[in-house]
C-alpha cells in the first residue's frame, strides 16, 4: 500500500460505526426520515472518514520519533523514512478541507462539531500542547472523539439541537475506558517500562495498576450517566443496562488476554461474537424503544418496601 494512503489509516475508519448510535437517537427522539436522509448519512460518513483522516496524518508524522520504539508501530512508513513532510502537510490540507466542504454542506451543527474534531486531533498530537504526553489528559482527549462522533451521527438528522448531556458523558466515559484498557495492553505487550516512556511519554508515569483501576473509574461513571440516560428518556431502556455491562466486561477481558485486540480497538470487528452479541445489544435497544412495559414504572416510584406486622 502507498506510505501515503497507509498514514490516512483507511482500516480505522471502522471506529466511525460510533456515529450509528448518534443518528439512530435523532430518528428515535427528534426526527424523522425524509428523501435526502440516506445521501446525507453517506455525505456524513464519508466527511468524518476523511476528517479522522487527517488526524491521523500528522498524528503518524509527528509521532515516528517515538514509534521506534514500539515493536509493531516501528514498521510504519513514517518511522521508515517513507514520507515526506510537504506531502503531509498537502495530505492533511487535503483530507481536513474537503471534510469540511463536506460538513458545512450537510449544515451548521456538523460543520461545528467537524471543526472541533480536527481541533482536538490538533491539541492531541501537536507540540506544545501534545494532550497525548499527559497522564490522564491523554486518554480524555483522545476518547472525546467518541461523543463528537455520536454528535456527527446526531447531526445528520438533527441539525441544530444537540444530545443529551447524559448520554454524552456516557460516550465519553466509555471511550475513557476503553482507551485506558487500551493503554493497559500496550503497556503490558512492550513489558519494560523504561522502553514504554520512551514510546509514550505519559508510560513515564503511569503503571499497570494506575491504568487498571483507571479503567474501573472511566467505566462506573459511563455507567452512572448512562443509566440517567436509560431512566430519564425511556425507563424500558433499563433492561439493556446488564447487557451493556457484560460488553464493558468483554472488552476487558480482552483487554487482561494481552493478545493485542484491545491495543487495536479497530480489529474488534474481526472478533465474530464480540460483534454479534453488540448486534443483538442494539436490536434489543430498538425493540425496547417500540415495546412498552408499564410494570417498570415502579422503579420511579417513591416507595419503600413495608415489613409485615408482627402479632395484632
Amino acid at each position: 500500500m502507498n506510505p501515503y494512503l497507509r498514514i490516512a489509516r483507511p482500516d480505522h475508519w471502522f471506529k466511525n460505526i460510533f456515529m450509528l448510535p448518534g443518528t439512530g437517537l435523532a430518528l428515535l427522539f427528534v426526527g424523522e426520515l425524509t428523501g435526502t436522509f440516506f445521501i446525507h448519512f453517506i455525505l456524513g460518513v464519508v466527511a468524518t472518514c476523511l476528517l479522522a483522516s487527517a488526524n491521523y496524518v500528522i498524528n503518524e508524522f509527528l509521532d515516528a520519533e517515538f514509534d521506534r520504539f514500539h515493536p509493531i508501530k516501528s514498521q510504519r512508513p513514517s518511522v521508515q523514512g517513507k514520507i515526506e513532510a510537504k506531502w503531509v502537510i498537502l495530505e492533511y490540507l487535503a483530507f481536513g478541507l474537503i471534510g469540511l466542504g463536506i460538513a458545512f454542506y450537510l449544515g451548521k451543527l456538523f460543520f461545528i462539531v467537524s471543526i472541533f474534531f480536527l481541533f482536538m486531533g490538533f491539541l492531541y498530537n501537536v507540540r506544545p500542547f501534545r494532550l497525548k504526553e499527559r497522564v490522564i489528559v491523554d486518554v480524555l482527549s483522545e476518547s472525546i472523539n467518541n461523543p463528537i462522533r455520536l454528535v456527527l451521527g446526531w447531526a445528520i438528522v438533527a441539525k441544530d439541537i444537540l444530545p443529551p448531556s447524559s448520554v454524552l458523558l456516557a460516550y465519553w466515559f466509555g471511550g475513557a475506558f476503553l482507551m485506558a484498557v487500551k493503554r493497559y495492553s500496550e503497556y503490558s505487550s512492550i513489558d519494560d517500562p523504561e522502553r514504554a516512556g520512551l514510546y509514550r511519554r505519559s508510560f513515564q508515569k503511569y503503571t499497570k495498576n494506575i491504568l487498571l483501576l483507571s479503567s474501573f473509574f472511566y467505566a462506573m461513571n459511563s455507567t452512572l450517566f448512562l443509566g440517567v440516560f436509560l431512566i430519564k428518556y425511556r425507563i424500558e431502556f433499563l433492561l439493556i443496562f446488564p447487557f451493556v455491562a457484560v460488553l464493558f466486561t468483554w472488552y476487558l477481558w480482552y483487554g487482561l488476554k494481552q493478545d493485542g485486540v484491545a491495543e487495536n480497538p479497530e480489529e474488534m470487528y474481526k472478533r465474530k461474537w464480540f460483534v454479534l452479541y453488540t448486534v443483538f445489544v442494539c436490536l434489543l435497544i430498538i425493540f425496547l424503544f417500540v415495546v412498552d412495559i408499564p410494570s417498570l414504572s415502579i422503579f420511579l416510584e417513591e416507595k419503600f418496601i413495608q415489613l409485615p406486622t408482627v402479632g395484632g
